[in-house]
């Protein structure tokens, strides 16, 4: 997993209440069994008619403008547990995701796939939104900030989480960098008792 210090991007400032999973990744494609590729169904039904023909959106602008941060309003990524839909999130160039409040399983996809979401209030919210339009946002995960010029707001993160996006890594890493040590030592010592098992 690639580590998360630091993003400066334009951001997509779309407030709206309870984007869940099945909007991010409508469940039709849940059949594609590839992981790559998956940001082009991001939003699907938003920047497509049932014909498949685009439709005006405010997705695909902030898209080819390189948007790698999403303004959002609460639960975000609520509904269905779908991994698929953090993918397509990562696929279409987002790392980071800011809003009010997310979906419990979906915030934990994020971290497992190296995505930052910040909760923040919905005023923080709107003053990156009037922010972001003169230019890119900075997010700095280290200092725990993000902000434009002198607007610099403070976030809070879980202590291992933030580890954890800092160094790129996913379960197996997080636990060979806490506990390799005593993973050593038990191993060393159940040779030496059951050797047969080696």
């Amino acid at each position: 997993m690639k580590p998360f210090v630091s993003l400066e991007a334009p951001a997509l400032h779309l407030i709206e209440d309870r984007i869940d999973t099945d909007v991010l990744f409508p469940a039709r494609f849940l059949l594609i069994m590839e992981k790559d590729g998956l940001g082009r169904y991001l939003c699907y039904d938003r920047r497509f008619d049932a014909g498949d023909h685009p439709v005006p959106n405010p997705i695909d602008p902030a898209l080819a403008a390189g948007a790698g941060i999403w303004l959002a309003g609460k639960d975000f990524g609520c509904g269905s547990s779908r991994e698929q839909a953090v993918w397509a999130l990562a696929g279409a160039g987002f790392s980071c995701v800011v809003a009010e409040s997310f979906g419990e399983i979906f915030a934990a996809n994020c971290l497992r796939n190296g995505l930052l979401a910040i909760n923040l209030d919905r005023d923080s919210i709107d003053q990156l939104g009037r922010a972001a339009r003169d230019g890119v946002l900075c997010v700095d995960l280290p200092s725990q900030r993000i902000g434009r010029g002198e607007l610099s707001i403070a976030f809070g993160i879980d202590p291992s989480a933030k580890e954890r996006l800092l160094n790129g890594w996913d379960e197996i890493d997080t636990i060979m960098a806490r506990a390799s040590t005593d993973i050593d030592a038990f191993e060393t010592a159940q040779r030496s008792r059951q050797p047969w098992l080696y």
